[in-house]
């Protein structure tokens, strides 16, 4: 008997068999995404959270508002200085009616700003 030729209703066990296993490896990837997607799904936004979110924004914003609206030193030991947002922009459009002298004020504001402190200088090793 040759491996090749099988009774036909050995045949339709394998077929059987291989149907009953790709439906059982759907069913099983289909239970693994439902827990999946139950277990990592975000919970609705009702209304107690969307309470407290706004209370979290109302404080974050009245303590970023003076910092917006006064002046006052970002930098005492650089010299920079923060300035109210309206302002500012006043400012920005005064001086950048000439562009050219705006950008190396504003590059000689970006080097003051950003320069790094000198560096410490190294002890004498005493044995040198």
């Amino acid at each position: 008997m040759n491996s090749e030729t099988c009774p036909p209703s050995q045949t339709c066990s394998r077929t059987a068999a291989s149907a009953v296993a790709i439906l059982g490896t759907l069913l099983v990837m289909a239970v693994l995404v439902a827990l999946m997607r139950h277990y990592t799904g975000t919970p609705a936004l009702s209304a107690d959270r969307a309470a407290e979110r706004m209370k979290i924004l109302a404080d974050f914003n009245a303590v970023n508002q003076p910092l917006l609206e006064k002046y006052d030193w970002q930098d005492k030991d650089k010299g920079i200085i923060r300035v109210p947002v309206a302002r500012a922009k006043e400012l920005l459009l005064e001086e950048w009616q000439n562009p050219a002298a705006a950008r190396s004020n504003l590059m000689e504001r970006a080097a003051k700003a950003f320069a790094l402190p000198p560096k410490v200088p190294e002890k004498k090793n005493e044995y040198e």
